[in-house]
């Protein structure tokens, strides 16, 4: 417990000067969290982590979640041109091995690569935009909000499972303690912005962020399950990887841009 604490303090503390600071060393920091959250996605799901098919998978989230932005740069592919071309990439690997590396393999890479090339991007993009300081804070925040508030009300008053299946410690109390949390913090957010973040958009805002947030780690949870595996990594003594780590962030931060929630 005494690790896991000291570990989510400085960790916690370190990021956030990372964010304060933003620019490129931000970016890069989140680039650098989005290749090893790449490598944990193949360890877990048993493809070597530095073969050939994984070096698709690191290149792709590379073009993904370069700091385009701050280096005064433009992506050279519109993103749905990329995945197009990534998934074509993925499937000849298939055709050029003569199966050996089964369409399983390729599908699940591709995958992840999806899942946090765009997760990570959209976090990393959140900080370049007009006060993207606040949105980046604020999505954080209710994110945090709604894990806090999930684990204290889920362990003084959970009863109800929420699913067991996949989560075994997961209450139907705890996650409407999480949501409630997320929305006092947004609506929070929004008194003290001066009017910036107007009150509709900060209720979606927290709603999203709680109930997608809570989602994005039931899907963690659900592949680690059929995997084995506790954790995804160990990079964080006492909270396990990146993706144990940001499972909830890279879900929240597309889910919120693609509706728009932010002003």
């Amino acid at each position: 417990m005494r690790q896991r604490l000291i570990t989510g303090i400085l960790a916690g503390v370190f990021f956030l000067a990372m964010v304060l600071w933003g620019g490129l060393a931000y970016h890069l920091l989140i680039l650098v969290m989005a290749l090893i959250g790449f490598y944990e996605f193949a360890r877990m799901t048993q493809v070597s982590p530095f073969g050939g098919t994984a070096m698709l998978g690191y290149v792709s989230i590379l073009a993904f979640v370069f700091p385009y932005q701050p280096l005064g740069l433009h992506s050279p592919l519109p993103f749905a041109s990329m995945l197009w071309l990534i998934m074509i990439a993925f499937m000849v690997i298939t055709v050029g091995t003569k199966n050996k590396i089964p369409i399983q393999t390729v599908a699940m890479l591709f995958l992840g690569t999806v899942y946090i090339g765009f997760g990570f991007s959209y976090i990393a993009e959140s900080r370049h935009m007009e006060h993207g300081l606040l949105w980046t804070f604020l999505l954080l925040a209710c994110i945090w909000a709604s894990d806090a508030g999930a684990y204290f009300v889920g362990k003084m008053a959970g009863k109800t499972k929420l699913w067991p299946a996949i989560s075994p410690n997961k209450t139907v109390e705890g996650s409407i303690g999480g949501i409630i949390l997320a929305l006092v913090i947004a609506l929070l957010f929004a008194g003290l912005s001066g009017g910036l973040l107007p009150w509709s958009k900060a209720f979606g805002i927290g709603l999203a962020c709680a109930v997608v947030g809570q989602l994005g780690d039931l899907v963690q949870s659900a592949y680690k399950r059929v995997y084995g595996i506790k954790d995804s990594g160990n990079l964080l003594p006492g909270h396990g990887g990146i993706l144990d780590r940001c499972d909830s962030w890279i879900v929240v931060f597309p889910f919120v841009h693609m509706l728009m929630l932010l002003p």
